[in-house]
């Protein structure tokens, strides 16, 4: 069998996860923006050539690469890169197709980021801040209530229906990354903030959260469009500023503060990471070591320390 170039073999790769894997655009298009950089690199060679001194080559020219701004790429972002390669090759095996094996790859090792997540205290503030007075104050109320309560990413938040939220029951399901998905549920408080922003809607728009264009304060003028990921950071950001926080709030934060918040109160492990939708459970030990509760018992139990004088 004649070798094949490996621009032919990706494309049949992104059709099998279009059709087979059933994966999200947007993963799709990902994976093709990281492996149409390995054709650029390899000058479309064919399969056989792409091997692990081809490889080195192009994880060292990933590793000088800028992008427009003349940033670097993380060591985070050439591992997508490389998880991409490695699901390639994967495939290939899959199709008895005679590649490099994909298991010589390794990741770079990455020091995860510090987890940033607020107390208590903090998200009173955060709420606090909302001016509720006018409709576009109840829907930002709304948004940072349920980021905080459901523990969503912003990208499930704002995929919402209406139809999919169930006041009712608090609780609804969401898909998440990988299309898996998992139950949301929220809290009461969360419920009837929601429940007063939608008492306030006149339209039939599908979307839970909108943006409202050319209205004064919010006002019906049948004009909407789907709140955006960029305008639900803005707005967290633009809150949290305003409560005096001088951590760097994201929606994630929230996220952060949802599961550490679980955790500190003695939720178990599984459970938060079955509530985080998260496929591994190492990622959702980040947050073990410092919500721990019995770390600080030990500590003050078994640890010596000398008695004040």
């Amino acid at each position: 069998m004649a070798a094949l170039p490996v621009s032919e073999l990706i494309t049949d790769f992104l059709e099998h996860m279009e059709i087979e894997q059933n994966r999200s655009p947007k993963t799709i298009s990902n994976y093709a923006h990281y492996l149409y950089r390995l054709i650029d690199f390899c000058d479309d060679c064919d399969i056989e050539k792409l091997d692990a001194e081809m490889v080195r080559q192009w994880r060292l020219s990933l590793n000088r690469m800028k992008d427009a701004s003349g940033n670097e790429l993380t060591k985070t972002t050439q591992n997508y890169h490389l998880i991409a390669l490695r699901s390639f090759l994967k495939y290939l095996a899959k199709r008895d197709v005679k590649a490099m094996d994909s298991a010589k790859i390794e990741l770079a090792k990455v020091v995860r980021p510090k987890v940033t997540f607020l107390e208590a205290e903090e998200v009173e503030r955060l709420l606090s801040s909302i001016d509720t007075g006018n409709v576009v104050g109840l829907r930002d109320r709304a948004i940072v209530e349920l980021l905080f309560s459901g523990g969503l990413r912003v990208s499930e938040l704002v995929g919402l229906d209406r139809e999919h939220i169930n006041l009712d029951r608090r609780e609804f399901m969401v898909r998440g990354k990988g299309q898996k998905d998992r139950p949301i549920y929220i809290s009461p408080q969360a419920a009837g903030w929601i429940e007063k922003f939608l008492a306030t809607r006149t339209d039939n728009f599908k979307p839970l959260f909108i943006h409202y264009s050319g209205t004064q304060n919010g006002l019906d003028d049948g004009t909407y469009t789907r709140l955006t990921v960029r305008s639900v950071q803005r707005l967290v950001k633009r809150y949290s500023l305003a409560a005096g926080i001088t951590k760097d709030v994201t929606p994630h934060t929230l996220r952060h503060s949802f599961a550490t918040d679980l955790l500190i109160n003695g939720a178990d492990i599984r459970s938060v990471q079955g509530l985080l939708g998260h496929a591994n459970i190492a990622t959702t030990q980040i947050y073990t070591h410092i919500t721990d509760p019995q770390l600080k018992a030990v500590h003050e139990k078994f640890h010596r320390h000398s008695e004040a004088t």
